[in-house]
């Protein structure tokens, strides 16, 4: 099994969705090890000659002026994790719960949280050995970080709380036994180490970026079957034109309909037709898909950025022999990205719920039935699930709105702005599940329409239609279509038009 080596500076993306989805295995780098080790030396330090340190010998937020006696030390890390295990709702899924771990993980093996390595240790083991804490998913503001949420992750390592373990849900107790990991007592400044920082919606973040990536590039695949079905005309994807307005998503997404596009029998069928232009559904999808491609570019370097930072508080500089109070747990970046994802690939469903409309309606569909109904009137064929596509689109022009722009002071006014920047993580999750299935509907009239058109499409697009005729038969007379949806659905989130599209010869970008 593939093991990545985790140092605190170095994870990926791809490593976060390898550990997420794959169970990849972790394994602290020897410098890791030496600098946490280091750090919890100087931890120890400071305690023993009861310095008045934030967070070491002092109660939290509010409380940062309460000095702690010596022998209350040890309980004031459990207290801390215990009370500020507040979520509510549903828990995060399997492969959420593993990249937050993960992040956590990264963050501590900075060596500058001043947790045991025998504490760090034991978090890796739990991931290693699929012990996965049950986080809900409400309940964070992104002020001090996630505290609450990774409250919850804290509490199976305590040997408290609730756990999945090999598909179970028990006590943290009951899995961290079955799992065979001894759970952890904390020690001094432990608690606020392991709760204090971005790492859920970072997780969320990061996990939701590579999916964002993929149905950017299935949105691409889409479209061009969507045009090629309705007769449309790949000129307005020449690379002249957009070499003159050079935004890189752009261009990346012209260059793919131009290759999807550039060899279909059906298009050369129909060369010498009046159309000279498109609809702007179908003209201007470049410009629309690339301005979320580019969107996306930001998103990506601010979380490549955030994983491997370090953002919890106070952070421990033993060779500096300062103990320091910021704000790297601010979850302002992260907010703001989050949002900017969500706004961004909304836009995705917007435009492919119109290209769904240029081929449901027989005014603008070059000879389509109507509806792509096969007996119009007495079928309704896609009439309706168009109105599902379009419930997606409004939703998401709800969900769309920025969390960024809130904040509600809380700690008597201590945290007195927040990022509430996990509320931004879980609207893309939604989001991104809406663009999924407008997606779905496009995918399943684009591959109708085809159906009746005399001239096969190009290599790419007969591969997506053969994959999805797989899983979906033609449409054919009226039956229940949600199964067919669903598939159509699965299809999109598994990435597997972008395989379909590769084994045809058309390496998209």
């Amino acid at each position: 099994m593939r093991q990545i080596i985790i140092d605190g500076n170095s994870l990926s993306l791809q490593n976060v969705e390898a550990v997420a989805y794959q169970q990849a295995q972790i394994k602290l780098s020897p410098e890791c090890i030496e600098k946490v080790t280091k750090c919890r030396q100087y931890v120890d330090k400071v305690i023993a000659e009861e310095r008045v340190v934030y967070g070491l010998t002092t109660g939290f937020g509010k409380f940062s002026t309460v000095t702690i006696p010596k022998e209350n030390i040890a309980e004031l890390q459990v207290n801390l994790i215990r009370s500020h295990a507040t979520s509510l709702g549903e828990p995060y899924s399997i492969p959420h719960t593993r990249a937050i771990m993960l992040l956590r993980i990264n963050v501590l093996a900075k060596g500058h949280s001043g947790i045991r390595l025998q504490t760090l240790q034991t978090l890796v083991e739990m991931l290693n050995r699929n012990v996965h804490p049950i986080v809900p998913m409400r309940g964070s503001v992104g002020a001090s970080g996630d505290l609450s949420p990774l409250s919850h992750l804290v509490l199976p390592l305590l040997g408290e709380g609730e756990a999945e373990y090999n598909g179970k849900v028990m006590s943290g107790a009951e899995a961290m036994q079955a799992a065979g990991i001894t759970p952890v007592e904390l020690a001094a400044k432990e608690g606020l180490a392991l709760n204090n920082g971005t790492q859920v919606m970072a997780a969320i973040g990061a996990l939701g970026l590579l999916e964002a990536q993929r149905l950017c590039m299935q949105a691409d695949i889409i479209a061009a079957a969507s045009i090629d079905a309705l007769k449309g005309t790949p000129n307005a994807f020449d690379p002249l034109i957009h070499n003159l307005r050079p935004h890189p998503g752009q261009k990346v997404s012209a260059a793919n309909l131009y290759k999807l596009l550039g060899n279909s029998p059906l298009r050369a069928s129909h060369l010498d037709c009046e159309n000279v232009q498109d609809a702007y559904s179908l003209r201007c999808t470049p410009q629309v898909h690339g301005a979320v491609r580019d969107a996306l570019h930001y998103v990506k370097s601010v979380l490549e950025v955030e994983i491997n930072s370090a953002t919890d508080n106070p952070l421990i500089f033993p060779d500096e022999d300062k103990v320091i109070s910021g704000g790297n747990f601010h979850g302002e970046p992260l907010a703001l990205a989050l949002d900017t994802l969500a706004i961004a690939i909304s836009e995705l469903a917007s435009i492919s719920e119109r290209r769904l409309e240029q081929m449901l309606n027989p005014a603008l569909s070059r000879g389509l039935s109507p509806f792509l109904a096969q007996r119009p009137g007495l079928d309704s064929g896609l009439m309706i699930a168009q109105l599902t596509a379009a419930a997606m689109v409004s939703e998401n022009k709800v969900l769309a709105h920025p969390a960024s722009v809130d904040s509600i002071p809380t700690s008597a006014n201590q945290e007195d702005h927040v990022s509430m920047g996990s509320v931004s993580a879980i609207k893309f999750l939604q989001v991104a599940r809406n663009v999924s299935s407008a997606l779905a509907v496009e995918l399943i009239a684009a591959m109708a329409a085809l159906d009746q058109r005399e001239f096969k499409s190009s290599p790419g697009i007969e591969s997506v239609k053969a994959l999805v005729r797989t899983r979906i038969e033609p449409l054919g007379k009226d039956r229940i279509l949600y199964p067919d949806l669903n598939s159509a659905l699965d299809l999109i989130s598994q990435g597997k038009l972008i395989d379909a599209v590769t084994d045809a010869g058309s390496k998209l970008y």
